[in-house]
């Protein structure tokens, strides 16, 4: 950084901050967490050779993820962010589930207010409904409409759990 005050990894190291310091552009010194979370997890030698060996356009982007990476292990050092996004699919999975049901509610429901509704358009709205998300087939239409009305429907709220608490 020549003249001015050094990065935030050269303060932290407690060296000189040349003028083509590799971390002066990433790590400004009035951010100086943003440094210390990294080399704690990844040291600055490794992030040093990283970013050396990408192209100049693409090492923001590399900073950013080291950074999240960094501050994802801290909270969970066995996973990281994959911990985190297995958690987000999960998420998704029981939302998709609850959608599924609701969907089959609402089918069951219609087919009450509408009992003379023929059988092939049943099959279309029922199929069309429960196979709106992604994870369900034909094989599952019965097991979910054998389980729709309101009486039956899971009370349990999701279990939530947080990583990062």
């Amino acid at each position: 950084m020549g003249g001015s005050s050094p990065c935030a990894s050269c303060k932290l190291l407690r060296r000189r901050c040349a003028k083509d310091c590799i971390f002066a552009p990433y790590f400004p010194s009035d951010d100086p967490h943003k440094f210390a979370i990294v080399h704690k997890v990844f040291g600055a030698s490794n992030v040093s050779k990283m970013l050396q060996e990408l192209p100049v356009h693409q090492r923001a982007d590399a900073v950013s993820s080291l950074v999240y990476e960094a501050n994802a292990r801290v909270r969970d050092p066995v996973y990281g962010c994959v911990g985190a996004i297995s958690f987000l699919q999960n998420q998704v999975s029981q939302l998709e589930m609850q959608l599924a049901v609701a969907q089959a509610e609402i089918l069951c429901i219609q087919m009450q207010q509408e009992p003379n509704l023929p059988t092939h358009q049943i099959d279309q709205v029922d199929k069309s409904l429960l196979l709106s998300t992604n994870n369900f087939d034909d094989n599952n239409i019965p097991q979910y409409l054998s389980f729709a009305s309101s009486s039956n429907v899971i009370q349990d709220p999701l279990k939530r759990e947080s990583l990062w608490t």
